[in-house]
């Protein structure tokens, strides 16, 4: 599979102008909203926001309100493993869908659910896991698959640069993107 330009992703739950504003436009945004609280509200301020940037933007688990607001794609989470989710759905032209997934079985539930770009994770040592997959694993686990695979959990300032020893296209942050807008971090 040839290699897909390098992506970076970054996952939000509320609009916050502030901190958008120190994201760099080549950052793509994903909504995710499990409270539902303001949710309609947050995705046309965030959709408005992201058009005039020219961003891309996701919404998390809804492939129907994404569709419907003509977003850029939707992104499965790794907890919805239904596989029919995206076949149900006649999708737009450039319309991608993207998931997440933990392990082997999860990797082919969402290249079943016909998603291009597959975020693995957590690659590095997380607060909230004991388990990690590490370099190695993370290589081994993304070989021969039909997919882009983009790397998150763990990621800060301390490791960054143990991507590049990745077989991946790109990576995501929840919270340490938020943080420095990865200005000083380019080109990778």
């Amino acid at each position: 599979m040839q290699k897909k330009s390098f992506k970076i992703y970054n996952f939000v739950n509320e609009f916050n102008l502030s901190d958008l504003q120190q994201l760099s436009k080549d950052i793509c945004i994903i909504y995710r909203n499990y409270d539902k609280i303001n949710h309609l509200e947050n995705i046309l301020k965030l959709k408005k926001y992201c058009k005039n940037k020219k961003i891309k933007f996701y919404l998390s688990n809804d492939i129907k309100l994404s569709i419907k607001l003509k977003l850029d794609g939707v992104y499965i989470p790794s907890f919805n493993n239904k596989i029919n989710y995206v076949q149900n759905y006649s999708l737009p032209k450039n319309f991608d869908v993207i998931g997440s997934a933990h392990n082997m079985a999860e990797i082919n539930v969402k290249l079943r659910q016909k998603c291009s770009e597959i975020f693995l994770s957590p690659v590095f040592k997380v607060n909230k896991s004991k388990k990690f997959l590490g370099i190695n694993r993370f290589n081994l686990m993304t070989l021969n698959k039909k997919a882009y695979f983009i790397a998150l959990g763990g990621i800060n300032e301390k490791n960054y640069k143990m991507i590049k020893l990745l077989k991946t296209n790109g990576f995501a942050s929840i919270s340490w993107i938020k943080k420095n807008g990865l200005s000083k971090l380019r080109p990778f």
